[in-house]
């Protein structure tokens, strides 16, 4: 299985600060055993990034952007980036709010390229949440 992280996953796996750090290094650990690879996308990059800053994990966008590249560069498995082709007209049907719109694009995005979402987010409807 291949997996697609979502923002939070992501944060949680790259700094050890994070409150699940933790959680996201065993999953890691465990099902990195046979995950050929591991995706990111464009929206998940850069809200690692973005939440990175914003929340004090990195003190500016380069140095998020180093760790962003360490994490992935210093992985027992490849990660590669996932292309974006979705679209908003292919919303999954869960999201009647503006605060689950990335949650369902991802999904969307995960599932058309027969990958699976991780996720650390509850209501996230089809995703693995860890």
């Amino acid at each position: 299985m291949n997996y697609l992280l979502d923002v939070n996953m992501l944060v949680a796996l790259g700094h050890t600060g994070h409150s699940l750090h933790k959680k996201a290094l065993g999953w890691y650990a465990k099902s990195m055993k046979t995950a050929p690879c591991i995706y990111t996308c464009s929206i998940t990059e850069l809200g690692f990034v973005r939440v990175s800053v914003m929340c004090g994990l990195q003190p500016d966008v380069a140095a998020a952007m180093a760790a962003l590249e360490a994490m992935k560069g210093s992985s027992s498995v490849e990660f590669r980036l996932l292309a974006d082709d979705r679209g908003v007209k292919e919303m999954p049907a869960f999201v009647k709010s503006a605060q689950k719109l990335t949650d369902g694009h991802l999904l969307e995005l995960a599932m058309c390229h027969s990958v699976k979402l991780v996720t650390l987010d509850k209501g996230i409807p089809g995703a693995l949440l860890i």
